[in-house]
């Protein structure tokens, strides 16, 4: 069986600010491949207000079950501790997944195992950050050192728990600030909303061991940027990347809803689902 000539069934798993914005490009955008069949999330609110704005009846299921079962293609946008088991579930269904909480996967290398024996896709976009294909290309030969540094805004980092024990206050924040420099790991613990790019730089070098992350803010900043320097037996790359904030969530970058969509959209190109 094909989906060739049929739309694929795709369903939003987290309908917050992130999948909303999915929801709408699939209506507006990507509807000549994709139907919009599902919308789930544990805030019941939430999903029905982006049923409504969509204007599409019956998209809500009662379980995650339900959810399952009516679609092809899971959009994941919850970013919660159990986001690698939910993410589990929809492959152990044999759906495919966009995973938009990356950093949730950066430990689950049985997901990969089990979307391989179960033929399904885990698609990882490359979210607000430019030269992921290079650096999987370099991950080929030998890489000596990834550094990334994200600067963001003050607001990009409200009600982090590990600054507010560590006591920043970041409305007292004057000039540039280091908040965090160190792991991927490190980084994903503390900052799981705001350093998705992080995990994903990690799994395109296939060794994260080689990454260091700086995180600084400053109330100069005006927008989340994101500097890759690779160095490795190919040369050098920089790169740096100035997003705009998304306008529904100050904590994500634009350009990181735009390469969801865009993954969906090169995805669909080539999909054949069945056995």
């Amino acid at each position: 069986m094909t989906l060739q000539n049929k739309k694929i069934r795709i369903g939003i798993l987290g309908c917050g600010a992130i999948g909303s914005r999915i929801a709408k490009s699939v209506k507006k955008e990507l509807k000549a491949t994709y139907r919009l069949n599902g919308l789930y999330d544990i805030t019941h609110e939430k999903a029905y207000q982006l049923e409504k704005s969509l204007k599409i009846n019956n998209l809500i299921k009662p379980s995650f079950k339900k959810f399952l079962s009516s679609v092809d293609i899971v959009v994941e946008a919850v970013n919660s501790p159990d986001t690698a088991w939910i993410i589990k579930q929809a492959i152990k269904a044999r759906k495919h997944v966009l995973s938009m909480s990356v950093g949730k996967l950066l430990k689950s290398s049985d997901i990969f195992r089990l979307a391989t024996k179960n033929r399904c896709c885990v698609l990882l976009p490359s979210g607000a950050v430019a030269g992921i294909d290079a650096i999987k290309a370099a991950s080929l030969g030998n890489i000596s050192s990834i550094t990334l540094t994200t600067r963001k805004p003050p607001g990009g980092f409200g009600h982090n728990p590990h600054l507010i024990s560590r006591g920043i206050n970041l409305a007292k924040i004057t000039e540039e600030t280091v908040l965090f420099q160190g792991t991927v790991d490190e980084a994903v613990k503390y900052f799981p909303q705001n350093i998705n790019v992080a995990a994903t730089v990690a799994l395109a070098a296939h060794d994260k061991s080689k990454v260091i992350i700086r995180i600084i803010t400053s109330p100069n900043f005006k927008v989340n940027s994101h500097e890759l320097e690779v160095l490795g037996d190919f040369g050098r790359i920089v790169t740096r990347t100035d997003n705009v904030v998304c306008p529904d969530n100050p904590k994500t970058s634009y350009l990181a809803v735009l390469s969801g969509i865009q993954t969906l959209k090169q995805f669909s190109q080539g999909l054949k689902i069945g056995t």
